[in-house]
């Protein structure tokens, strides 16, 4: 069965990894099997007292723009600082058990992910009898389009593209914005039950950025407008005419672009954007201007 990763810089770095356990291992064997007296004609595969032992891949930079000093290992692939492949040395990510030796240990990551599966979440109602969110209709069915910060819909974890199944017990499908949010109204004021499906229209996509901080890619009030030739962006399959919602989990939708730019800046080695087609994106927040959007949307960083 083939192998999932997150990004490919995972998938060349895990096959790099492979090759080099498939060689220690041809080694040893070699050994073994030579007279005691006959001298390991095999050079080592690392000198310990090498400056550039923490460097497991030294030619790395130079096959996909990765900078692996000892600082960025430390932070990224801390298991590698030795040399030492350990029992999960190759990254196996507790996200559907991805092989992730380079991303695995980004807390962004596993915040940015989309499942796609079912969750209930419970939620009250605050001190203005709301609960904080707005949705729009789409194809017969409802989607959250406004999680309002420091809310109850906030605080049970609703995110921006998440499809409304049920709502105490009624099957929402086919109903209409106003028709939701009448209901939601009239529910009563604690323990209402809302059944999600995790964002249909959504996906993640988990890039590196290069030795200079750059993931390859340009947007414009949140759309992405074009992709750097053989950048990070480019290998992992980002798209133009896609919106971006989450950095790391973060949701940025209303965000000034100088305020994306920041987010990325300082989301470390790893960065995980979840994206949306512009068509629907556009269509679910029209009539909505940014100003009202940037002003009211709570853009906390999600629990996982």
């Amino acid at each position: 069965m083939s192998s999932i990763y997150p990004s490919l810089e995972d998938m060349q770095v895990d096959k790099m990894i492979q090759a080099q356990t498939y060689a220690a291992a041809a080694q040893a064997q070699a050994s073994q099997a030579l007279p005691s007296h006959t001298q390991n004609p095999y050079p080592e595969l690392h000198n310990s007292n090498s400056s550039s032992s923490l460097v497991m891949y030294p030619n790395l930079g130079d096959f996909m723009g990765l900078d692996l000093s000892e600082d960025v290992i430390r932070s990224n692939m801390p298991e590698y600082l030795d040399n030492a492949i350990q029992p999960y040395g190759r990254g196996i990510s507790k996200l559907g058990g991805m092989v992730a030796p380079l991303t695995g240990n980004s807390v962004g990551l596993q915040r940015g992910q989309v499942t796609n599966g079912i969750r209930e979440l419970i939620l009250c109602k605050g001190a203005d009898k709301k609960v904080g969110l707005r949705v729009k209709d789409i194809s017969n069915g409802v989607f959250v389009t406004i999680v309002v910060k420091d809310s109850p819909a906030a605080m049970a974890g609703l995110r921006f593209g998440d499809q409304i199944l049920q709502i105490n017990g009624i099957v929402v499908a086919g109903f209409s914005m106003d028709k939701i949010h009448d209901l939601l109204k009239k529910s009563p004021k604690n323990d209402i039950s809302v059944i999600v499906r995790d964002r249909p229209f959504e996906r993640a996509i988990t890039l590196l950025k290069d030795s200079k901080g750059r993931v390859g890619f340009q947007f414009s009030n949140g759309k992405i407008t074009s992709i750097v030739k053989d950048s990070t962006a480019a290998k992992n399959g980002l798209l133009i005419d896609h919106h971006i919602l989450e950095i790391n989990g973060q949701n940025i939708v209303g965000m000034k672009d100088k305020e994306v730019t920041q987010v990325i800046e300082n989301g470390g080695q790893t960065i995980t954007l979840t994206i949306i087609p512009s068509y629907i994106y556009d269509h679910m927040m029209k009539k909505l201007s940014s100003s009202f959007i940037r002003g009211i949307m709570d853009h906390s960083v999600a629990d996982f």
